[in-house]
């Protein structure tokens, strides 16, 4: 019997996957992935789908030579990357180093999100992955963790 479920609202559980959701994780922990998940629609969702599904073709370089939007859920490959990775580019923005232009494809949120909600859009994209996907990502990150959070 999963703890979680009898703290969890309705609310919750119908936006998070329950799979994505450990046992041992509390309240806080829940409201960290809600409050990641309406930071993700806001901020994120135009660009990588409103389900973390990417935009069509997003493996093959449009027309500028940049690759379109990739998804963040299990079909993409987010999951790959360490939490400080995923922290730093959502903070600075990336720009694919492949990419023709030299633009940043992906902009910069320094600037619009606070270090806490950066991290509660990754504690949401975790929701969007496999079991198997999220052991791989959290052994990924014990290399590359979160910065430290600065008081």
């Amino acid at each position: 019997m999963h703890s979680l479920m009898i703290v969890a609202t309705a609310a919750v559980m119908s936006t998070v996957p329950v799979h994505a959701i450990a046992a041992d994780a509390d309240k806080a922990d829940v409201q960290q992935v809600q409050h990641g998940r309406r930071i993700y629609q806001q901020y994120c969702a135009a660009c990588h789908g409103i389900k973390g599904e990417g935009k069509p073709g997003w493996q093959q370089r449009d027309e500028l030579g940049e690759l379109p939007p990739p998804p963040h859920d299990a079909t993409g490959h987010t999951w790959k990357h360490a939490d400080g990775m995923l922290y730093k580019t959502i903070r600075d923005g990336w720009r694919d180093p492949f990419n023709k232009t030299k633009r940043l494809t992906m902009p910069a949120f320094a600037g619009v999100l606070a270090p806490g909600e950066i991290r509660d859009v990754v504690k949401y994209l975790k929701t969007l992955w496999t079991p198997e996907q999220r052991r791989i990502q959290r052994e990924e990150s014990q290399k590359k963790p979160f910065p430290p959070e600065t008081g």
